[in-house]
């Protein structure tokens, strides 16, 4: 069926796509409410947890995909609203889709914040096969070594948690906890960072599922016109000592006072959302960047293998 979706999408009318896509969400939220937006499998730390640095008291990770040449001319506006609040997130940009420019990602470099890879082309076909996997991970390490990053975001959270040593990362944001509304919609389940070691022969990756549900589902498809559902699970987060990872888009941000258009909300959301973290939290979340949660998580929560003694 998802290979069916992407193949007739590029003919399906945009408002269209939203209306039926809308249907589908609306019908799927009567029955998963026992998981979403809160799945309580998901609050257990790991075996071994200590806390998170500083003795804060939860993470704070903020990542935006950038899906379209629309979302990357917003960047900037997203990033001043960002330093003017206090905070740091990673863009995460697809190379293959529009002209990604250097400058934008050196002035993000710049000013503290990260660039990662948000998949290559983003037609919803890089994990429907293995070779066609293969075919583009080299192309998606030129770029990730060209910009500099470490971080791969996959578009539409398609996965394959195996294929994934192929690509020279540290982290990937390919999962989430709990969100029944994605393609492949099987969550973690867990609000914590985890490793993902594919074999002997390579180092593996950190995986940092998303853990907010993402601004699309929210804003777009069920048509919210509040952030007390992040709030709600933000709350829940905190109580578990978590890791607070939410993924918005600038594509579907309305940064102007004319009325938003069917794929768009209003960022004031967004802006009101940090202002709560701020004051809601003062002082208790340890906010940093994906690759410094990485590395983290590495040094403290990742044993080195032993060498196979010798029989």
């Amino acid at each position: 069926m998802r290979r069916i979706y992407y193949t007739l999408k590029p003919f399906i009318p945009r408002r269209m796509q939203i209306a039926v896509r809308r249907r589908l969400v609306l019908y799927k939220r009567t029955v998963v409410s026992d998981i979403w937006p809160i799945d309580r499998k998901a609050s257990n730390p790991p075996d071994g947890w200590s806390g998170w640095p500083e003795q804060k008291g939860f993470a704070l990770i903020i990542i935006h995909d950038v899906d379209t040449a629309k979302g990357h001319d917003k960047v900037r506006h997203l990033m001043e609203i960002e330093k003017r609040l206090g905070f740091r997130s990673s863009f995460n940009f697809v190379p293959k889709r529009y002209n990604v420019s250097p400058d934008l990602r050196h002035e993000l470099i710049e000013n503290g914040f990260e660039a990662g890879v948000h998949g290559l082309t983003h037609d919803g076909k890089l994990f429907s096969s293995k070779e066609i996997f293969e075919t583009r991970a080299p192309q998606i390490n030129k770029y990730l070594k060209e910009w500099g990053s470490v971080g791969f975001s996959s578009p539409s959270m398609h996965r394959n948690l195996d294929w994934m040593h192929l690509l020279n990362i540290e982290w990937a944001m390919s999962t989430f906890d709990t969100d029944p509304f994605e393609p492949q919609p099987e969550g973690v389940p867990t609000i914590f960072p985890f490793a993902v070691n594919n074999s002997h022969h390579h180092k593996g990756h950190i995986e940092l599922p998303y853990t907010l549900p993402q601004d699309f589902t929210l804003f777009i498809l069920m048509r919210e016109r509040n952030i007390n559902i992040w709030k709600q699970k933000l709350d829940w987060i905190v109580e578990h000592g978590g890791m607070a990872l939410f993924n918005t888009h600038p594509d579907y941000m309305g940064f102007t006072d004319k009325k938003c258009s069917i794929e768009e909300y209003p960022v004031k959301y967004y802006e009101d959302f940090l202002q709560h973290i701020k004051s809601e939290y003062k002082g208790q979340y340890w906010h940093a960047l994906p690759r410094d949660v990485t590395r983290f998580w590495r040094e403290t929560m990742v044993k080195p293998k032993q060498p196979k003694q010798p029989k």
